[in-house]
């Protein structure tokens, strides 16, 4: 498994704790509120938003508080958050993407450039390492949704590209340009997807050492602590036993 699903599985456990829980619903709360800004407050109209909703469900987030994020939108009276993607390079020479929703651009690059520099790593140029990851959509279902053989067929019917599937679930892979329409037909054959969003895949990822997959957790943990953060992307591989010690 690539080195950004297991950290994923390790963000997952930790934002299940009580003390990072607000933190979690604040920025759900905040990319459900941009999406519905953006586009229509209509999830069924758009698909960014429907994303996001999904992901809040997952989270456990109250129908209420969803409800509220969508209606600050339309109400004209919160803030602009700009949308901002940051590019480096983290320990071990490691391609990092980050996307930030901020109200603060120069508090944002300030503080993400400190993380990189203190963790031995260079925040760099836009497009600095985007080249080396597919931006692509990616739907996710529990594997128990159905065998490998009926997701893979529903998905080559449905139009998608890639389809990995494994003990921790399915994950469907689809262009930029056709994921609204596979999600919608994987959807309608399995139910609701446990994730439907836009991702940073990485074309290869990067074996390291436990030395080095200890500096690069900690810094995606530090980045994933701040509030402007949403997504950290990185293109690397831990050992099984990092993994454990990092997420017991």
């Amino acid at each position: 498994m690539a080195g950004h699903s297991q950290f994923k599985n390790i963000m997952h456990r930790k934002g299940r704790q009580d003390a990072q829980k607000s933190k979690l619903f604040g920025k759900l709360a905040r990319e459900i509120t941009v999406a519905a800004k953006m586009g229509q407050p209509d999830p069924a109209m758009n698909a960014r938003l429907r994303a996001a909703i999904i992901s809040a469900r997952q989270e456990n987030m109250s129908k209420d508080s969803i409800e509220r994020a969508v209606k600050k939108a339309t109400g004209g009276d919160g803030e602009n958050y700009e949308e901002i993607r940051y590019e480096g390079y983290g320990p071990g020479g490691v391609a990092v993407i980050v996307e930030a929703l901020t109200d603060n651009r120069n508090r944002a690059a300030s503080d993400i450039r400190s993380y990189f520099t203190k963790s031995g790593g260079n925040l760099g140029e836009t497009g600095s390492v985007a080249f080396m990851f597919d931006h692509t959509g990616i739907i996710e279902y529990d594997a128990k949704v159905a065998s490998d053989d009926a997701m893979l067929e529903a998905a080559i019917e449905a139009g998608a590209d890639d389809v990995i599937s494994s003990e921790n679930g399915h994950e469907i892979y689809a262009s930029q340009e056709t994921f609204r329409e596979v999600a919608k037909a994987l959807e309608a054959k399995f139910g609701e997807a446990r994730k439907a969003a836009l991702t940073w895949k990485p074309q290869n990822t990067v074996p390291v050492d436990d030395e080095t997959g200890e500096k690069l957790l900690k810094l995606i943990d530090h980045l994933n602590e701040h509030d402007d953060v949403q997504n950290v992307y990185a293109n690397f591989e831990v050992s099984d036993a990092l993994m454990a010690k990092m997420g017991g």
